[in-house]
């Protein structure tokens, strides 16, 4: 339990420093002035001023914010507040503020799946483990235990490089070296257009050879260059899967039991880093980029929500009233506070708790 509540903290921790640290750099560069950076919510345990910003550790880790001078139009700020009010500066300039918080959970993403493969990580090697019955790899004498040395001229040292070599064929023949007692073999496979799963479960047709991996493992240690090209296309990855199953949410093909909330982050955290620190990395990453896009959303109070405004007063030629922005803003609260109430309640009951079973038994 200590361990789980010690890993959610530092989790939280940097995803919401990096997060605030995004609106923060992104208002200074800007010539905007910040009157507080806050890391948490509700009372404050700690706080420095430095010249006109305090920095504050708070007591509630669920969230943090800097707060802008002129944030609202209705402040009243003397002649030299107005010349760094945030309200008072270009549209684009107040998205790129708005926007640089998700940006930086991007980025924060972007730098651990680059650290963590420069460090090294277990990936599986090259060695096939199995060989299906009258598959393409099978009919081309590919056997159990082979080293596959390249595939048309691409070096392959990682199961991971063999995949989208196979992927992208469009089913034209593939030289395959292959190192096998001492001795080196070539052989000519035509990958076949199957049926398989992916990620969410989904029947998918993909081309494949029909092989699958020993339970060699080894460490995959990348360059910079690599690394970085690594991180962007994992981040770009968990990107487009986090929108996909948020769509797939809403329409019904994916159960909203899969969602999570700070009951089962705290265990996810907890059970990851008695894996390792670098699992523990892995979920941070997931979790900035998950909160990345999350935030995206145009949804009143979230960051997206903000941008939506300053789109619309970019298109009218003018703000919002303010009437209108606080309804739609005690809306986007309500829609919230709903959501997390109802993450919570997923996941106390994937704890099985005997309250919750005789609370479903009420609504029954």
């Amino acid at each position: 339990m200590g361990i789980s509540i010690i890993s959610v903290i530092v989790l939280l921790g940097v995803l919401i420093f990096f997060h605030e640290l995004g609106h923060f750099l992104a208002a200074r560069l800007g010539g905007v002035g910040v009157t507080k950076f806050s890391l948490g919510f509700g009372p404050k345990i700690i706080g420095r001023k430095i010249g006109a910003t305090e920095y504050v550790l708070s007591l509630i880790p669920l969230g943090g914010y800097v707060k802008l001078v002129g944030e609202s139009d209705t402040d009243k700020l003397s002649p030299q507040e107005e010349k760094i009010s945030f309200a008072r500066q270009p549209v684009w300039k107040r998205i790129l503020i708005v926007f640089a918080g998700p940006f930086f959970n991007f980025l924060l993403a972007v730098i651990i799946f680059t650290s963590v493969y420069i460090y090294g990580v277990p990936a599986l090697g090259n060695i096939v483990g199995e060989v299906q019955k009258d598959s393409a790899a099978y009919q081309a004498g590919i056997q159990n235990g082979d080293k596959i040395i390249s595939i048309d001229g691409k070096p392959i040292r990682y199961w991971d490089d063999i995949r989208p070599i196979i992927a992208q064929s469009q089913g034209k023949p593939l030289e395959i070296v292959l190192h096998r007692q001492d001795k080196e073999k070539t052989v000519v496979v035509e990958p076949k257009l199957s049926k398989t799963s992916n990620i969410l479960g989904e029947e998918v047709e993909a081309y494949l050879i029909g092989v699958s991996p020993s339970d060699n493992f080894i460490t995959e240690r990348r360059n910079l260059w690599q690394a970085s090209a690594i991180g962007l296309e994992k981040t770009w990855q968990f990107c487009k899967l986090t929108v996909i199953v948020i769509g797939k949410m809403i329409v019904g093909d994916v159960s909203p039991k899969n969602l999570g909330g700070p009951i089962f982050i705290a265990q996810a955290a907890g059970a990851v880093a008695k894996e390792g620190f670098i699992p523990f990395l892995f979920l941070m990453a997931l979790l900035s980029v998950n909160l990345a896009v999350i935030n995206l959303f145009p949804i009143p109070i979230l960051d997206g929500g903000h941008i939506m405004f300053n789109l619309i007063e970019l298109a009218r030629g003018k703000p919002m009233t303010p009437k209108w922005q606080g309804i739609f803003q005690q809306i986007g609260f309500i829609f919230l506070i709903l959501l997390m109430i109802f993450v919570v309640m997923i996941d106390l009951d994937r704890m099985n708790l005997e309250f919750m079973d005789k609370i479903s038994k009420f609504f029954k």
